[in-house]
């Protein structure tokens, strides 16, 4: 009995502290360089916020932040790589849009995107445009419509792939309207683009740096944005919700997450050090100008803007059938 009570006595005591460690640990946080996981590759719109980024969170952070870059299954690679690592503040992996998609488009993720991390911040946003063939007799968001329903199953659109942004976004608008577009798949948003502008197929949904030129050109028409309010890249564009389409959505964002079980401190200062440097002018002036709205949403927003995500994406997926297994 009395060594019973010893035993008892010892494991509290050991327990106490490890919990007095941590605090300490949490408290020292950080004491050496974070990881931030971008799962892509160099180059991309997840890469190039990083990279942003991580030149101004040294001085806020007082550490280094190394940009690790691991490509791979449309970035759930990288992403599971970050669900598995400590949950001691020094890995965070930035997520696109995709995040809340592919829930509902894969039957093999080996993350739980709400269980397997703590949010830090919705980072940016970059709307997608509704671009038709100039050929269209359609200058409007209402008068496509109107065409639409004239003409079901032979308006044809264009995507990057099953599953995409892109895509997504045209099954959406095909639901809130009630019209019947034909999709047509191709393997990146490049040869989906050729077609397009050559008037094989009439409508597609690009993002805005990508399609701009074009716009300009005379060579797309654009008809709205994608986004609940104007881009500041196209800021005379209407948005499609104000064209008579309330709340239609859709945000190509990109957001820093930890592994879940971080402690809250040390995900309040990750939050502190992002959402200061994005209200940097330099770091405004240069996301913008790659097409990125900065954010910078509370953990909590972040964590509730996923969530809804995730129930709205199921939604469109599973009513137009879509998998990408």
């Amino acid at each position: 009995m009395r060594h019973d009570v010893i035993a008892a006595i010892a494991a509290a005591m050991l327990a106490a502290s490890g919990v007095a460690h941590a605090a300490e640990d949490a408290a020292a946080y950080p004491n050496r360089p974070i990881r931030w996981i971008v799962p892509f590759p160099p180059g991309g719109a997840a890469d190039l916020v990083s990279r942003a980024l991580a030149q101004k969170l040294p001085e806020r952070l007082g550490q280094q932040i190394v940009i690790d870059n691991r490509a791979g299954a449309g970035g759930n690679v990288g992403t599971e790589l970050a669900a598995r690592a400590a949950s001691d503040g020094y890995t965070v992996v930035i997520v696109p849009a995709t995040f809340t998609t592919n829930p509902a488009l894969s039957s093999k993720l080996a993350y739980d995107p709400q269980r397997s991390f703590a949010p830090i911040s919705l980072v940016s946003s970059s709307a997608l445009v509704l671009v038709v063939h100039p050929a269209l007799p359609a200058t409007s968001i209402k008068s496509l419509v109107a065409l639409a329903k004239q003409r079901p199953g032979q308006l044809n659109y264009a995507s990057s792939g099953v599953g995409a942004s892109a895509h997504l976004a045209a099954e959406l608008f095909k639901s809130a309207t009630g019209t019947n577009l034909v999709h047509v798949p191709y393997k990146g948003q490049p040869p989906a683009m050729i077609d397009v502008l050559s008037g094989q197929v009439q409508v597609m949904f690009p993002n805005i740096p990508v399609s701009l030129p074009h716009i300009k050109a005379g060579r797309l028409r654009a008809l709205g944005v994608t986004t609940l309010t104007r881009t500041s890249l196209f800021p005379e564009l209407p948005t499609i919700a104000e064209s008579g389409i309330p709340g239609f959505e859709v945000n190509q964002w990109s957001g820093l997450l930890a592994p879940a079980g971080t402690p809250p401190s040390c995900v309040q200062k990750l939050y502190d050090a992002v959402s200061a440097a994005l209200k940097e002018p330099d770091v405004k002036a240069g996301l913008t100008a790659q097409g990125f709205e900065p954010v910078g949403s509370t953990p909590a927003e972040f964590g509730s803007y996923i969530g809804s995500e995730i129930a709205k994406w199921t939604t469109v997926i599973r009513r137009a059938g879509i998998r990408a297994d």
